[in-house]
């Protein structure tokens, strides 16, 4: 067997002489965390955070040289469940999945998907510490009504004001490290003047980032880094979505410095897989469409398979 195809990284330790001594094959000290985002952001660069929604994506996202990515509620609930974005998935369930991301690529910053915080102040406090627990770097908690459903559907609901910044002042009180992202999606539930105004209150907060989800325009988005300054602004780039598709550089010089492409390796894959399959129905064998694959090695490297056959080797 080959050695991890270039670009993995190897994410425990580097040969059998240094498997700790309880025998864990995983490990997940010097853990990054929201910190490390803050400081990130602070050089001025604006970070990209593709989506993920598992711990195979997570690693070919820090494969490709992304240090930050976004733990995706609705990628989540399609690819876990099966389900869209309306609501299903649990507290538990995304701390399980988020669990599983951290502890696969530990030096990759995991931004995970809060929906409403879970409930009410209380519950988003409990939310907050599932996540620090799981490893997450960053936590995004919204103002729609549960049951919510993806920030580019039709039909969304906020809460009043008050309820959804009790959230965000629990949340800011009681996290470690987390870096929180207040997210509003009033400009679709009631009007673009309130979502500023929702954002700009939850800035005056602490929260570390604001998130005006699904503005329609340049204008829009242009409107809001005017109106929310001194706090880092969320860019929601959707492919087909609502909102144009910038590039980060452009959407730097607008004022939004943390770009989210949460759905860009799920639609990709879902078409991928869609096409694959059917030529597959049709010939019954992809001995003539090789090109469509990896080879088994190079998967092999993509769950660093080398070095957990060095550590076999080492307990026979």
């Amino acid at each position: 067997m080959k050695s991890p195809g270039r670009g993995f990284a190897r994410l425990v330790p580097d040969g059998p002489d240094s498997v700790p001594p309880n025998g864990s094959v995983e490990k997940r000290s010097n853990r990054v965390n929201g910190d490390d985002l803050r400081r990130r952001l602070q050089a001025g660069e604006p970070v990209l955070m593709p989506g993920v929604w598992d711990a195979l994506s997570a690693r070919l996202c820090a494969a490709a040289g992304f240090d930050t990515v976004f733990l995706s509620g609705y990628s989540v609930a399609g690819t876990q469940l099966g389900l869209p974005d309306l609501g299903y998935l649990t507290q538990a369930e995304m701390a399980e999945v988020a669990r599983r991301v951290c502890r696969a690529s530990p030096e990759t910053m995991v931004v995970v998907d809060g929906d409403t915080g879970h409930g009410n102040a209380l519950n988003t406090i409990r939310t907050i510490r599932m996540w620090e627990d799981a490893g997450a770097t960053g936590i995004f908690i919204e103002d729609q009504v549960w049951p919510k459903r993806c920030g580019h559907m039709e039909g969304k609901e906020v809460v009043p004001r008050e309820e959804w910044l009790s959230k965000l002042r629990a949340a800011v009180e009681h996290r470690e490290h987390l870096f929180i992202t207040a997210r509003t999606d009033a400009r679709a539930a009631i009007d673009l003047e309130e979502a500023i105004e929702r954002a700009r209150l939850a800035a005056d907060l602490g929260v570390d980032a604001v998130f005006v989800e699904a503005p329609e325009s340049v204008a829009e988005l242009e409107k809001v880094a005017a109106a929310v300054p001194g706090v880092v602004r969320v860019a929601n780039m959707i492919e087909t979505g609502k909102t144009p598709l910038l590039t980060p550089s452009e959407l730097h010089d607008l004022g939004y410095d943390l770009i989210v492409s949460p759905l860009s390796g799920l639609f990709s894959m879902t078409k991928a897989l869609k096409e694959t399959l059917a030529v597959l129905r049709a010939e019954g064998t992809l001995r003539d469409h090789l090109d469509r694959l990896v080879t088994f090695d190079e998967f092999g490297g993509a769950v660093d398979a080398p070095h957990h056959f060095d550590l076999d080797r080492r307990y026979r």
